[in-house]
């Protein structure tokens, strides 16, 4: 198993150690998404590793390539923003030139996966997971031009992106100074990290229930407090 896999296992069960703690209910769907995007995510690189073992193409996880052609990850690529979209810059040469229903993306709420069929005797791959907020896929969309693919993608909130995912600004920014306690001092600290997180990237109704459940505990901590 290779790390990367194991990093995601363990993620996944600390996930699910902090569903079963978490007690408010919107807390508790953004875990059960978190899970959910650990399983396929998972999923996905278990079925990449069988792939490799074995030497046989795998099917894209949109349209199976033809088996004339292999998949290429995408890697040139760049994105801006407008106050309602983040826009990807897709650049494959020729692009324009194979029929428009061979460029297909599947978004999700935090990822999105585009898929290019036999452009060039290639067929292209390139997913986005993690995005640093989310996104509507139903408003999200895909054009064509003269050597790029160009995909929008709606904004949930407009409010400014500083990073395209989570992962991006986690590794910028790891070299900061952090004020969390210590995951192996406090027990707690583990959800008190999830629920940071949420409260960073929620609109302004997870933050106003957010602020009002520590509101709550901080109060109930401190009348306690003055019990003893």
């Amino acid at each position: 198993m290779d790390s990367a896999l194991l990093e995601l296992q363990k993620d996944l069960e600390e996930v699910k150690q902090l569903l079963e703690k978490a007690t408010r209910r919107r807390v508790q769907d953004v875990l059960t998404v978190e899970q959910r995007k650990l399983e396929t995510e998972i999923a996905n690189r278990q079925q990449q590793q069988v792939g490799e073992s074995t030497d046989v193409q795998k099917p894209s996880a949109i349209v199976p390539p033809m088996a004339s052609t292999y998949t290429v990850k995408i890697n040139n690529y760049g994105w801006d923003q407008s106050d309602k979209f983040v826009k990807m810059y897709i650049t494959l040469k020729g692009v324009q030139n194979i029929p428009i229903d061979n460029v297909q993306v599947q978004f999700t709420e935090r990822s999105f996966e585009l898929f290019v069929k036999d452009l060039n005797g290639k067929n292209h791959s390139m997913t986005v997971n993690n995005l640093l907020k989310p996104i509507v896929p139903e408003n999200s969309s895909r054009k064509v031009k003269t050597d790029t693919v160009l995909v929008m993608l709606k904004k949930r909130s407009e409010s400014k992106w500083d990073y395209l995912t989570q992962v991006e600004k986690q590794t910028k920014e790891k070299d900061k100074p952090s004020l969390e306690p210590d995951a192996a001092e406090d027990p707690s600290a583990g959800l008190m990290n999830v629920l940071k997180k949420i409260y960073d990237e929620g609109d302004d109704e997870m933050k106003r229930t957010l602020n009002k459940a520590w509101a709550e505990s901080r109060e109930k901590q401190l009348k306690g407090d003055m019990d003893f």
